[in-house]
């Protein structure tokens, strides 16, 4: 939900800036419980960067040291990245190229790209379903509450 691309530095500002945009993001969208999945980047364990995501209340998952398989979700989106941005649309000029790329990608890819795995819908299309089967069994069918009785 939130992105940085480019740093030129080791610094937590960048990660801090993406968990900004995604806090930010979030919560307008919703009030349940949320999960950060990341890899073992120092700026994802700086202690400015745990202590934000206790402060919004984020339960962080952290794969261990050199094992992909324990967070396959974020490694599994930064190699799409790699592949589908960086590779095939690289040699980039500068940064911002690299920034108005990555946009343009994160975009498509959670409000446009059809994904098998969850029916041939874009992720922000299967989301929104599903926080909406949360609210009940009324709300799905479109019945009133006072219809029931």
């Amino acid at each position: 939900m939130g992105w940085r691309v480019v740093s030129t530095s080791l610094s937590s500002d960048l990660a801090l800036d993406a968990l900004e945009q995604a806090i930010a993001e979030r919560e307008a969208d919703q009030d349940g419980r949320l999960i950060h999945h990341s890899h073992h980047g120092v700026q994802h364990l700086s202690i400015r960067y745990t202590e934000r995501l206790a402060e919004a209340g984020i339960e962080p998952s952290v794969g261990s040291v050199g094992d992909s398989y324990d967070n396959a979700l974020a490694e599994s989106i930064i190699g799409l990245f790699k592949v589908e941005v960086i590779r095939r649309l690289g040699p980039y000029r500068n940064v911002e190229d690299v920034e108005f790329a990555t946009l343009e990608w994160v975009w498509w890819f959670n409000y446009h790209r059809l994904l098998g795995p969850i029916g041939h819908v874009p992720p922000a299309e299967y989301e929104k379903a599903y926080y909406q089967s949360q609210e009940g069994p009324t709300e799905e069918v479109g019945l009133k509450e006072n219809s029931l009785r």
